[in-house]
């Protein structure tokens, strides 16, 4: 099949989250099947200053009533796969993908409905003639409209996916702010009240939509999980499905990391106590073997399920452990999780930034790795979690429901602690089960890290499950 991914983020062009690892890893996995995929993105400004790449296409022009949109289209090499860019300067020549800092541009909306029509004039342009075109959360959910109303025939035998990798961000704007969607008056019929809801339109118009676990496109289908869409998502019953992401296992074993002090792997975990000495030397812990490290590595944002983490902190304090997290995010959590840090130097640390480094240490040195989210369309640091020993401690919700299996549900085949209610009394009796597992089991705990390790996600049985979701639309 020819393929035609569209996206607002690669790995190792540009990336902002979990969206960029799935459009480098599943385009790869595809390829290797033997299809031929061509991946669509828009020109950021960081993607011109790191690859200045050529024009391979004559510049393009599309119309929104009588003011024309002339874009640039340039190639990049990713690892044999061609990535075409949409050069827009007004729209993609700035410092952020989505964002300055912590604030979304206000145009995002009039940006990503242009980008969303683009896509399909560049695959004209260099004459790729797509069975499918791929689609990729709101920055593309209006492509499937575009193939919808296109008339030039060159689309006549494509069929769209829409993938929904986080239903939580749905590009909801007003109308009027999107001058280039005014001639659109088919969409003008759908608004929510004076505003467009650019999920609801991909869910409408796409032959097929996925998302990124079984378990989560179950909870789209309830009232309670679909993020206020529950009555488009219950319309397309029959055309929503899950796919579990992989993992990209290249980047993430520690056998060959080389971003940690020593590696190791399931028959020697003396690396990993090397590592844990190293984390607690970076991070400024006490230098304590014995003692559990629970690590986290995140967004600081409410999905991650800082409202449950944060109330029970003070009585996490009180037990023997040590807990370390990196990332960004919300002002108000970040202020919290600094005051907890001067509180009790000993046993939290928290750094408020991002690194690869310090998210290898994290996964490499913990002994538990904290994923108590409110939702989790998928979730990879679990996948990482695994393969480094470092055993999840999540909630039962979206794609950490169906990787991690919980030592009371199935001891035979437990890889990790899960609880089900979404709030801190829930949180804290399962790290403290956690806990006294850790102390009171130890051969039983490394049996399961061993199992942990050996548990694999590939991206090779993803691509196979798109295969068949592909032929399904194409029928």
């Amino acid at each position: 099949m020819k393929i035609l991914f569209v996206v607002s983020e690669v790995e190792d062009l540009v990336k902002t989250g979990g969206l960029a690892d799935v459009a480098k890893s599943l385009p790869l996995a595809l390829r290797d099947l033997s299809h031929e995929v061509l991946i669509v993105m828009p020109y950021y400004q960081a993607l011109a200053t790191q690859f200045s790449a050529a024009e391979c296409a004559p510049k393009q022009i599309l119309y929104s009533e009588q003011t024309p949109y002339e874009f640039a289209i340039r190639e990049i090499q990713l690892q044999g796969l061609r990535v075409l860019c949409v050069d827009y300067p007004d729209f993609f020549a700035r410092k952020g993908l989505y964002s300055d800092d912590y604030h979304a541009y206000p145009d995002n909306a009039e940006r990503f409905a242009f980008f969303a029509h683009a896509a399909l004039k560049t695959a004209q342009a260099v004459n790729f003639q797509p069975d499918i075109v791929h689609c990729n959360d709101w920055h593309t959910a209006l492509t499937p409209y575009f193939l919808h109303i296109d008339d030039s025939g060159f689309f006549n035998h494509s069929k769209s996916i829409f993938t929904i990798h986080n239903g939580a961000y749905q590009g909801t704007h007003r109308f009027v702010d999107i001058p280039y969607l005014r001639p659109h008056h088919q969409l003008a019929a759908q608004l929510d009240g004076d505003a467009l809801n650019f999920v609801r339109m991909g869910i409408r118009y796409a032959t097929k939509i996925n998302t990124v676990s079984p378990n989560y496109a179950q909870e789209l289908l309830t009232p309670l999980g679909s993020h206020h869409l529950f009555y488009e998502f219950t319309q397309r019953r029959g055309d929503v499905s899950g796919i579990l992401n992989g993992c990209d296992y290249s980047q993430w074993d520690p056998v060959n990391d080389p971003h940690i002090i020593q590696t190791y792997d399931s028959k020697n975990f003396k690396g990993k106590a090397a590592c844990k000495a190293d984390l607690q030397k970076e991070l400024t812990l006490p230098a304590e073997p014995k003692t559990p490290v629970i690590g986290m590595v995140c967004r600081l944002t409410e999905q991650k399920g800082f409202g449950f983490i944060l109330p029970m902190l003070d009585k996490l304090m009180q037990h023997k452990v040590q807990l370390a997290i990196v990332g960004t995010g919300d002002p108000d959590i970040c202020r919290y999780l600094h005051d907890m840090a001067q509180r009790f130097p000993q046993k939290l640390a928290f750094h408020q930034d991002f690194s690869v480094r310090k998210a290898h240490m994290i996964e490499a040195g913990s002994d538990f790795f904290l994923m108590p989210s409110l939702f989790e369309p998928c979730g990879l640091n679990q996948m990482y979690s695994l393969a480094f020993a470092t055993l999840p401690i999540v909630r039962a919700v979206g794609g950490l429901k169906d990787t991690v299996v919980d030592v009371a549900e199935d001891p035979q085949a437990a890889t990790g602690f899960v609880f089900e209610q979404p709030n801190d009394q829930a949180l804290l009796a399962c790290v403290q089960r956690a806990l006294l597992f850790y102390h009171e089991f130890p051969e039983k705990f490394a049996l399961i890290q061993q199992r942990a390790m050996q548990t694999r996600f590939t991206w090779q049985a993803a691509a196979k499950e798109y295969e068949k979701l592909y032929l399904k639309a194409l029928g």
